[in-house]
């Protein structure tokens, strides 16, 4: 038999009804706990077959005193769907007779995050929404050879509305049916792990949908239940953190992504919104005042807490990543160490950052500010850095290449022409941001699907204002297989970029900044190993021109660039080698003598 619970504590009655009872809103009754919890057992056929079928509909019916009866889906529903030309989602009872037979493990943990981010939906050229399997066949190979080891999939929690970009979540338990099936999603995620790749959930617990009928929001029908109050700017609910039961739904909604679904773990959205008072609307604390202060919202302090410290009790290898732009101390530090437990925290300031520069002209950019926001992080707290997420290219903004290179990628982009100025600029630049950002922002590196390579335009779902157009909710994988345009280039330098951390491992060593020189434009920096250098002038090459090492001997160029490859004009010559001399230049014990062109990046490794 079936087993129905269900909290909803202002309800008077409740029933259960769908395809099953020819849609009688009475004659399947739920009783009613001390505790507010409704109950029901469905008991099997006399054939042995359950009540409800397999991908039949079912709802929830609730009595209101002196009132109509109000339909609702089950909080707990596992799989949804949207029929045509119906707004409101239908719940679909999901109990397949063979369940999904996993056949690769998941991989051990990282030491370190080399980060895709995707969205299923957005993952397909033609003007649709694409689906796990194509997303399985298609993309995922293609991540695993780029050099990434993990992938962040957005916009998994059942939503209806689908231009939220899936923040704006009705169904916790369900996995968004646009796609494909539940079954579909186990797919991909086996694939990936086959493929080494580790999958984190980008799970929403800051707020959810206003929506009634196919939501949680006035679930009993009365306002609070799960909620209290809205948010101002989302128009979302935000949750009770104070209230057991809503504690409960939440910490098992984090285990049932791990159990049902084999997730790695999560990054959590909208951090900074769950730990203020003032939902992140006005002042954000930045000092040690402000994080222990009145400021702070105990309950969501203390269930992010609590969900980092039961992730972590159950799943040792499990990752966490908060999505926070106060800079919260003691954020990602353990939970047995009086932190709140995430393993990572998103270098928000980053993009920020770099959106600024954007506005700049590069011969007046501030080294010394550029290098210090990269390297401003707390110690012993892991960052993940990145240049720019979904959030840079949502409409009204644009892609860091599209900001750098504007309306001349329409026109000249291909190889066949001369390099005109601001395709030149904004090719080497594109290079040098992410490699700055990667090499030295954090112990962790991120970018969103398709801006590796360049991606022009912006991000626009599908709605009334652009005439449900999906023109800008997609990803133009040719642009970066066209051997004829050099977005290959970027993609080129990217791969490259990440299989030199693979192989090096820096992002989980020291960094030192030996030099960020304001009149050259040229930082240099050490990771590890690794001796990383960059030209920012516009125009002025530099001949031999000495930087700091500390460790002594023979160096090869591991990275450039400035290689055909990678776009640029080669003028280094791959086969040169650097000998250090033991005369202390920049605080480091040696020096050595390169040859950095303009607007050019190197990476020094050791010959032996």
């Amino acid at each position: 038999g079936i087993t129905y619970r269900v909290w909803a504590p202002a309800a008077p009655e409740m029933y259960i009804f769908g395809d099953f009872n020819g849609w009688n809103r009475r004659s399947h009754p739920c009783q009613k706990n001390e505790y507010g919890v409704f109950s029901a057992f469905l008991p099997d056929n006399p054939d042995g077959t359950p009540l409800i079928q397999h991908l039949s509909k079912v709802k929830l019916s609730i009595t209101r005193p002196n009132a109509h009866d109000i339909t609702r889906i089950d909080p707990w529903a596992r799989y949804v769907v949207q029929e045509k030309q119906n707004p409101v989602y239908d719940g679909v009872y999901w109990d397949p007779s063979h369940r999904y037979e996993w056949r690769h493990r998941n991989p051990p943990k990282p030491d370190r995050l080399r980060i895709y981010e995707v969205h299923i939906g957005m993952a397909v050229e033609e003007e649709r929404i694409g689906t796990y399997r194509e997303f399985s066949q298609n993309i995922l190979p293609y991540i695993a050879d780029m050099g990434y080891n993990c992938i962040q999939v957005m916009a998994i929690m059942e939503h209806s509305y689908y231009a939220s970009f899936g923040y704006q979540v009705t169904n916790f338990y369900a996995a968004c049916s646009r796609y494909g099936t539940p079954d579909e999603l186990k797919a991909l995620i086996d694939r990936a792990h086959e493929l080494g790749i580790i999958v984190l959930l980008d799970v929403i617990h800051s707020h959810a949908s206003k929506n009634c009928e196919d939501g949680l929001n006035q679930f009993d029908s009365t306002e609070e239940c799960y909620f209290k109050g809205s948010h101002p700017i989302w128009d979302s609910r935000l949750f009770n953190y104070d209230s057991w039961e809503v504690m409960r739904f939440l910490l098992s909604n984090l285990r049932w992504w791990v159990d049902e679904y084999h997730f790695d773990g999560f990054r959590f959205d909208g951090v900074t919104a769950m730990l203020l008072q003032n939902r992140a609307v006005g002042s954000i604390p930045q000092d040690y005042e402000g994080y222990f202060g009145p400021q702070i919202d105990p309950n969501a302090l203390r269930y992010l807490t609590l969900a980092n410290h039961v992730l972590h009790e159950f799943y040792p290898d499990i990752i966490t990543i908060a999505e926070d732009a106060s800079g919260f101390a003691t954020l990602c530090r353990p939970t047995s160490m009086g932190g709140v437990g995430f393993d990572y925290r998103l270098a928000m300031g980053l993009p920020d950052k770099w959106k600024k520069q954007m506005l700049i002209r590069d011969e007046d950019w501030d080294i010394g500010s550029i290098t210090f926001q990269l390297a401003n992080r707390r110690w012993k707290e892991a960052t993940v850095a990145y240049v720019e997420s979904h959030d840079q290219a949502l409409v009204g903004d644009k892609t860091i290449a599209f900001w750098l290179m504007d309306k001349e990628m329409y026109t000249s982009m291909s190889i066949l022409q001369p390099f005109v100025p601001i395709v030149d600029r904004g090719i080497q630049l594109h290079k040098m941001i992410r490699l700055v950002t990667f090499g030295l922002g954090g112990e962790g590196y991120l970018t969103f699907m398709g801006n590796e390579f360049g991606h022009p335009e912006w991000i626009d779902f599908p709605r009334e204002g652009n005439r449900e157009s999906y023109k800008y909710c997609r990803r133009q994988w040719s642009l970066a297989h066209d051997p004829l345009l050099r977005y290959k280039h970027l993609k080129n330098f990217e791969k490259s970029m990440l299989h030199l951390e693979k192989k090096w491992a820096f992002l989980t060593k020291w960094s030192f900044i030996s030099l960020s020189h304001e009149l050259d434009k040229v930082v240099v920096y050490e990771r590890g190993e690794l001796v990383f250098a960059f030209n920012f002038h516009p125009t002025q090459s530099l001949t031999d021109y000495k930087i700091g090492v500390q460790t002594p001997g023979k160096y090869r160029i591991a990275l450039d660039s400035d290689t055909p490859d990678n776009g640029g004009h080669n003028r280094n010559s791959p086969d040169a080698e650097f000998y250090t001399k033991p005369e202390p230049y920049c605080n480091r014990a040696h020096s050595m003598l390169v040859y950095l062109p303009a607007r050019c990046c190197l990476v020094f490794e050791p010959a032996q």
